[in-house]
């Protein structure tokens, strides 16, 4: 699988860029990944319509946008762009707004960026190193930070916090599975879902639960088969009654709102 720094060149890096309305930001991703020899220019409009059509459940944490539409034509290879905006832009969502920073994503299918997106999710998911990448002078910094170079520190520290935040559980549930659903199957779920794995492995109930990230069609159709879904408000009210309980996720890369979720599935 790729890594992060394969698909995020740093060709494809541009910061502190004007941008008016989330239109033009996604715009901004769009031009990158034309760019990088990632896209057509249709996968960009595509990128636009999927928040037209479905909310900006794409803003998954507190000023983050990730921005995508499903695979198609216009997608000429696996990659991403990142844009990080001079002044933030509103693209409606209830909790999260107003986004600075716009991940553009374009993938011929599920599998060739999981490694990335998982990458990506534990990034962000410091806070050290979130910060790292907010306050990046340049393109060529951002990307030694998305490498890896210079966050040894706030890793350790992000271990840290997450083995004494882990509950003192004495048996874990039977094989479960539990469904991370977005509109389209290849982002923001996958996103949700690399959280979710990582709190399931502080806990020790990897072996017991199964996690799998799929868009709101499919989720329909599996969601007998889950103990609960977890996705965006957006894509909760898509989904509706689906016959298991649904839970909103505010922030993709909170693993304490994820841990919380958790607990009140189980009621541990």
């Amino acid at each position: 699988m790729a890594a992060l720094s394969e698909l995020l060149p740093v060709e494809a890096v541009r910061l502190d860029v004007p941008a008016a309305d989330w239109r033009e930001a996604i715009r901004e991703v769009g031009g990158l990944l034309v760019a990088t020899g990632v896209t057509t220019d249709t996968y960009t409009a595509e990128m636009i319509r999927n928040v037209e059509e479905n909310g900006p459940y794409i803003v998954i944490a507190p000023g983050f946008a990730f921005a995508h539409a499903r695979p198609s034509p216009a997608v000429l290879k696996t990659g991403l762009s990142w844009v990080r905006l001079a002044q933030p832009v509103e693209f409606g969502h209830e909790a999260n707004d107003p986004v600075t920073l716009v991940v553009g994503l374009a993938a011929q299918d599920s599998a060739a960026h999981t490694a990335a997106m998982a990458s990506l999710a534990k990034l962000l998911g410091d806070p050290d190193t979130a910060r790292a990448l907010q306050e990046a002078p340049d393109p060529a910094a951002l990307h030694a930070v998305l490498a890896g170079q210079g966050t040894a520190s706030s890793a350790g520290q992000g271990e840290g916090q997450a083995e004494q935040a882990r509950p003192q559980v004495r048996r874990g549930p039977a094989v479960h599975k539990i469904l991370t659903v977005c509109g389209n199957g290849v982002g923001t779920s996958l996103f949700l879902k690399n959280t979710l794995e990582q709190v399931l492995d502080r806990w020790g109930w990897s072996r017991y639960v199964t996690v799998e990230a799929t868009d709101t069609i499919s989720a329909k159709g599996k969601a007998s088969e889950a103990v609960v879904i977890l996705t965006s408000r957006e894509i909760a009210r898509t989904l509706g009654d689906v016959g298991v309980p649904v839970r909103v996720i505010e922030d993709f890369t909170s693993g304490s709102e994820v841990d919380r979720a958790l607990r009140e599935t189980y009621d541990v």
